[in-house]
């Protein structure tokens, strides 16, 4: 039978981000879970730009697009509110990354911190896009820190609709083929091939396919029980995003909102998603965005990108139903599948079954040494050789989640060449055999023990426990 002193490690390693002791857990662990779930802490450091006042600083710091489609409503202002301070983008983009360190580091609240940067992932944009450039960390702290233990449906409703996914996405130039802009378009440029290729627009089917592919239904749905594709089909895509055509994200921005439905953009007309017919208007979404979020589709991905995430490569069958049925018999309550995440067996199980990202392994390192963000710049500068730089996944399916895809020679070599600069910095300053016993606990085997006690010097010794096996998984 598993002891408490193993839970209290499984609590801090793989619920958590690494404690340097485990008597920060207690004797409860289950409880000092469920104690966290709420709401995520508010990010570290600040004064943040809201998205409105990221799109002001990116709409200075680049050269104008065409104003052919402009279709400015006349109650809306033509730029950005008198009142919002001014940023650079290169400082948006480095305070977001510090911040989004030092928020790790410093919670006390880890199991809520890591949801966060899960769910992050989840919804995940890239900041080598070039409009999302300043909004990366606005959509973290706007539309996920504060619904990460809420309804699924409002989280999918904020971050999918946050003015960094609609131009991550590119649903700022989803231009519907009937709507007033498209005609005023080709009145423009009637006779004019070459000016008309010029403007690249018409209907982007891109955040349609993703919010459904990626957000909630499944690339197939969950599959299984629920039939292939999850009922939808390439046609109910197009049909989306046709719903989803007038949503945007202005820079500047038009009024104290960041995203705003302009209707001159938006395809008139019902449109039929999944044998249900939704109305024209931008009142469209939200019934769109609940049928998606209460799916039992979505409560099978959901679950099982959960199980994923927190217990293995592999999820157990019986852990993604129990999370699949919590998810459908309360609407999609995240707080109340977290707890049954918590209350099953499956995800107390011994050893070290997943292995760490190389964002995790970061921050569960400074976690355990407890440097705190001394040496924040480096940090933030290393984390690119890492091969994992935050607000920068190769894709909008995030970074990936199992252990084959971060095992590679290149990759872990960049892991040891990590370690030793942390050595380097620290090593001298910390006990490896006292640190790993304290914040490994009963995940520590003898083998690993033996080889850290037999270092040659204290920074060896760091590097031989940053680089166990039993530090690398969780």
């Amino acid at each position: 039978m598993t002891t408490p002193p193993l839970y209290a490690a499984i609590a801090a390693h793989r619920f958590g981000l690494g404690e340097p002791k485990l008597d920060n857990v207690g004797d409860d662990p289950a409880g000092w879970l469920r104690k966290q779930i709420g709401p995520a802490d508010a990010a570290v450091g600040g004064p943040f730009p809201t998205a409105v006042q990221a799109l002001a600083a990116y709409s200075e710091q680049k050269v104008p697009v065409s104003a052919l489609l402009e279709m400015r409503p006349a109650s809306a202002p033509a730029s950005t509110p008198s009142s919002a301070p001014a940023f650079t983008l290169r400082e948006i983009v480095n305070e977001d990354l510090q911040s989004r360190m030092a928020t790790a580091l410093a919670t006390r609240r880890p199991f809520a911190e890591r949801l966060t940067l899960f769910w992050a992932n989840h919804f995940s944009v890239s900041i080598n896009k070039g409009p999302v450039r300043g909004l990366a960390g606005a959509l973290e702290r706007e539309a996920i820190r504060p619904n990460i233990a809420g309804k699924f449906e409002t989280l999918l409703r904020q971050a999918s609709m946050h003015a960094a996914m609609l131009r991550y996405l590119d649903n700022n130039g989803s231009l519907g083929p009937h709507s007033k802009a498209a005609e005023r378009l080709a009145r423009r440029t009637a006779g004019d091939k070459d000016k008309r290729r010029k403007v690249s627009t018409g209907l982007n089917e891109n955040l349609a396919r993703e919010i459904m592919e990626l957000h909630s239904l499944g690339v197939a749905g969950g599959g299984g029980a629920y039939g292939p594709w999850g009922g939808y089909t390439q046609a109910d895509v197009t049909a989306f995003a046709a719903v989803l055509t007038g949503w945007r994200a202005y820079d500047p921005p038009r009024s104290n909102q960041a995203t705003t439905f302009d209707p001159h953009w938006h395809e008139p007309g019902p449109k039929t998603i999944m044998g249900k017919q939704y109305p024209e208007g931008p009142q469209a979404l939200d019934l769109v965005i609940h049928d998606l979020a209460t799916h039992p589709s979505t409560a099978r991905f959901i679950a099982t990108k959960l199980a994923r995430h927190f217990v293995a490569d592999e999820p157990p069958l019986p852990l993604v139903e129990k999370l699949a049925k919590t998810f459908n018999q309360t609407g999609g309550d995240l707080a109340a599948v977290y707890r049954t995440l918590i209350d099953a067996p499956e995800a107390w199980e011994a050893g070290p079954r997943k292995l760490k990202t190389p964002e995790e392994f970061a921050i569960s390192s400074l976690r355990v040494l407890g440097t705190g963000d001394r040496h924040m710049a480096k940090v933030r500068e290393s984390m690119g050789n890492l091969g994992q730089r935050p607000h920068t996944a190769p894709s909008p399916a995030g970074w990936p989640d199992q252990a084959d895809e971060w095992l590679g020679p290149e990759a872990i070599w960049k892991r040891v060449e990590w370690a030793q600069r942390q050595a380097e910095r620290f090593g001298d300053q910390i006990d490896a055999r006292a640190l790993a016993r304290a914040s490994l606990g009963p995940l520590l085997t003898d083998t690993t023990y033996q080889q850290i006690e037999r270092a040659a010097d204290a920074r060896q010794a760091l590097v031989l426990l940053l680089m166990s096996p039993e530090f690398q998984r969780r």
